[in-house]
């Protein structure tokens, strides 16, 4: 019975927080900025608030519950499978106080169906996954108030910067992460996966030295500086195509003053460009053509999490057979480890918070910002397909992987295995990068 309390009394707790997050988000709009231009990479947040409650309805209250829908029309409204994004702006919405009745009347009902009895663990399941659904939503609500030029967020607990003694320094140099045969992907005692986590299989991974840090800032700047974004052979024939057509010069949210130094728009602000945080907003053809120039190579999604998860063996050679869910270890993330759940509201320096770092001296491998991976979102063999079958399935083959999570992630939905997947041209999202020495 304690148990059953406990598992309840925090799914509850998630229910609500990621409610109150999604409308802290949204609340300081005006109703014109809540529809905001039509953009390919954006959503009406209109829309999108109404979109992350359906989904919620829809797998807990109809499909667990066998609850009838609250609203006649709320597929048609809120289905992101079935409705084109390119008429969401067309919709016939309901008004924005209609619209918070209705994520509200959900949230309170999934609450009621919690708390009235012990859940069983179909309950369990739809609600961890509607609450990162949400949580998945609030970090694209954050982005897309960048990708606007809204204002900042503001919350009703606001974090403050993690404070360390490498605050303010670079973390140069890299670690050697011996070969072996490493099990890549989620096992199943985990208690919440997603479907293209599965199954923890074998893969064999060679020796590979990884950077101790993502690629800051000023690295990136003496790229562009050194005409990175002019220089052909620096980019695929993929990225040099996407760079014309974008007429791209630099990253999407800098500017360069007249006296040559470099700026950066955070949101609706102009600030200095800060040396040490890592780049931030820069797509994956960016990343790669970084690579090119600077004689590295991203790491494969393999590698990525080996370097996260996996330690030294204790006698000094290779790596030990087990892995840790975090690269701390198995202790759920905290602010003195990892930049999560907005506690910066922003980016911090590569250098702070020694300690997040993995077993083999990788720092901010969670949280700060997603990273880049040369891997192409493919499932792993013997995959299961979710309840949810839009999640991953539709996406194989045309995404690229991204690991670890940003500063506005959801620390209660990470761990080392998360694979999350975008098109490699997207640059609106969270995501910087990582490099590994190219290969003897």
């Amino acid at each position: 019975m304690e148990n059953w309390s406990n598992v309840t009394k925090e799914l509850a707790a998630w229910v609500r927080d990621a409610h109150q997050r999604t409308i802290e988000l949204v609340s300081d709009l005006s109703d014109e900025q809540m529809m905001g231009p039509h953009l390919p990479i954006t959503n009406p947040l209109l829309w999108e608030i109404g979109h992350t409650a359906w989904f919620k309805e829809k797998w807990v209250l109809r499909h667990v519950c066998n609850q009838p829908a609250a609203r006649d029309d709320a597929d048609a409204l809120w289905d992101s499978i079935a409705i084109p994004h390119d008429v969401r702006w067309d919709l016939p919405l309901p008004s924005r106080e209609a619209t918070y009745a209705y994520i509200e009347d959900v949230r309170d009902r999934v609450l009621d169906q919690l708390l009235q009895s012990e859940p069983n663990e179909e309950m369990v399941y739809f609600v961890k996954q509607t609450v990162f659904h949400e949580d998945m939503h609030t970090e694209a609500f954050t982005y897309m108030r960048q990708t606007l030029e809204y204002p900042a967020p503001r919350f009703s607990t606001d974090g403050n910067p993690p404070q360390s003694e490498t605050n303010g320094r670079p973390l140069a140099g890299d670690v050697e992460v011996p070969g072996r045969t490493f099990l890549l992907g989620a096992t199943r005692d985990e208690p919440f996966v997603f479907d293209n986590e599965k199954w923890a299989h074998e893969v064999e991974v060679k020796p590979f030295a990884m950077a101790r840090a993502p690629v800051t800032q000023a690295e990136f700047a003496a790229f562009v500086d050194d005409d990175g974004y002019g220089r052909q052979e620096l980019w695929s024939k993929e990225g040099w195509a996407w760079r014309k057509q974008e007429n791209a010069a630099h990253p999407v949210y800098w500017r360069r003053e007249a006296n040559g130094a470099w700026l950066r728009r955070d949101f609706d602000t102009w600030l200095a460009l800060e040396p040490h945080r890592p780049v931030i907003h820069v797509n994956w053809f960016e990343a790669e053509a970084y690579c090119r120039w600077a004689g590295r190579r991203l790491p494969t999604e393999a590698e990525w999490e080996m370097a996260a998860a996996a330690a030294p063996n204790p006698d000094g050679e290779g790596t030990a057979s087990t892995k840790s869910r975090f690269p701390w270890g198995d202790e759920p993330p905290n602010p003195q480890r990892a930049n999560l759940d907005w506690e910066a509201m922003g980016c911090i320096d590569v250098g702070v918070l020694p300690a997040g770092d993995s077993a083999f001296g990788c720092r901010q491998m969670i949280g700060n910002v997603w990273e880049w991976t040369s891997s192409t979102f493919l499932p792993y063999p013997g995959f299961e397909i979710d309840p949810y079958k839009e999640y991953s399935e539709p996406w194989f083959g045309t995404r690229k992987v991204l690991r670890g999570g940003s500063w506005a992630t959801r620390s209660r939905m990470l761990r080392n295995t998360w694979r999350n997947y975008f098109t490699p041209d997207r640059r609106d999202v969270l995501a910087g990068f990582r490099t590994c020495a190219l290969d003897p």
